[in-house]
């Protein structure tokens, strides 16, 4: 089946740091130019009519970069609450977050769910930040408060687990050269059309998001079926 336009567009913010040791400078402005690109990318995504935006912020194995660094992303995170959510609520856009919130620093977990509630009701699109998140942990955790039904349908419990996990990944990004998952919405991507580009996360923007989707409406999406045949 030809691809139209993805539904779920999930994207990796990589290359952040490289792109600013590229310009002689420090890795945080890297991180403090890729937050000004989320804008503009979901902005973008909302216009053409994409339901669902998630983006890759923080692994869980970021703990493992120099405190310094990790401090910096957690105070950048705590600015883009404080600048954007006036903005998605005008606009229409909701907000939430997936991932572990016990471990991330001094009342940023209180401020994550403000956000989303403010942001509820918006219909314009729904954009979602992966913050200390893990999908083999995400799984996990799904397993863990999954109860089998007993003769049920395996295409019903796939949809029950599935509603555990998160929805479909129609199409995944991953921006800085890397061609790899990382950990990334494992489940929801069994089916994604990817796309990998070698243009780092600062210098991604909404021209990009356009030549992402074109790429992704050429592909040919049969799920594992044979293309139908054309009728004579």
């Amino acid at each position: 089946m030809k691809s139209t336009l993805p539904n779920h567009v999930a994207i990796v913010l990589d290359g952040n740091g490289r792109w600013a040791e590229a310009r002689g400078r420090p890795r945080l402005y890297g991180h403090e130019r890729g937050a000004e690109r989320v804008r503009e990318v979901a902005r973008r995504a909302a216009e053409k009519g994409i339901g669902t935006l998630t983006l890759y912020v923080f692994s869980s194995d970021n703990w493992g970069r120099p405190p310094a660094e990790v401090a910096g992303l957690f105070r950048l995170l705590r600015a883009f609450l404080r600048r954007e959510v006036a903005r998605a609520v005008a606009d229409g856009v909701r907000l939430s977050f997936v991932g572990r919130r016990d471990r991330l620093p001094g009342g940023l977990a209180e401020l994550l769910e403000a956000a989303e509630a403010a942001t509820a009701h918006g219909t314009a699109l729904h954009l979602r930040l992966a913050i200390d998140y893990s999908a083999r942990d995400a799984i996990v955790d799904a397993a863990r408060r999954f109860a089998p039904e007993a003769g049920a349908d395996p295409e019903a419990e796939r949809e029950r687990f599935r509603a555990l996990v998160g929805p479909d990944v129609d199409l995944l990004v991953r921006t800085g050269g890397e061609k790899r998952l990382s950990d990334f919405l494992l489940w929801e991507c069994a089916y994604a059309e990817l796309v990998f580009t070698r243009r780092a996360w600062p210098d991604f923007d909404a021209a990009a998001l356009d030549r992402a989707c074109r790429a992704y409406r050429r592909r040919d999406r049969r799920f594992g079926r044979l293309p139908r045949r054309r009728s004579a």
